[in-house]
């Protein structure tokens, strides 16, 4: 019997849920990406860290890393030639800090003053945590 997958570890939730064909008519199945191997892109593309750096930031070990950027690659690959519309979801993952998302002015924000519970951006006090709304995607 396998043993169970670990968690990986996010540092921030993405700010876009997927990317969406332009130019096509028809529409095609959607593509996938989970959220780890959406971090995996961003740090280390985007971030421009080593296969090491990036896999201590996601708290995994340097060939699972690179098994989940692969796989990563290949999705984006996928719809990028297939012409297939790219969303960002699910996946076994974790948020290092708590996440929230303000339903008045849809800012993202990680700190929560200990007496304030309100929006550091509009005041708002409608907001949702992200990372109970991301754990059930």
């Amino acid at each position: 019997m396998p043993r169970r997958k670990r968690q990986r570890r996010l540092l921030a939730p993405p700010s876009i849920k997927g990317f969406s064909v332009f130019g096509s008519k028809k529409r095609s199945e959607q593509v996938v990406l989970y959220f780890e191997e959406y971090e995996s892109i961003k740090l280390l593309d985007f971030d421009g860290l080593t296969q090491e750096e990036a896999a201590v930031h996601m708290d995994v070990s340097r060939p699972t890393l690179t098994r989940v950027y692969e796989a990563a690659r290949n999705k984006v690959a996928k719809a990028m030639v297939e012409g297939r519309d790219l969303l960002i979801r699910g996946g076994n993952f974790h948020f290092d800090e708590n996440w929230f998302c303000c339903n008045s002015c849809k800012a993202k924000f990680n700190l929560l003053p200990e007496n304030e519970k309100k929006c550091p951006v509009c005041s708002s006090t409608d907001y949702i945590t992200l990372n109970e709304f991301y754990a059930g995607s």
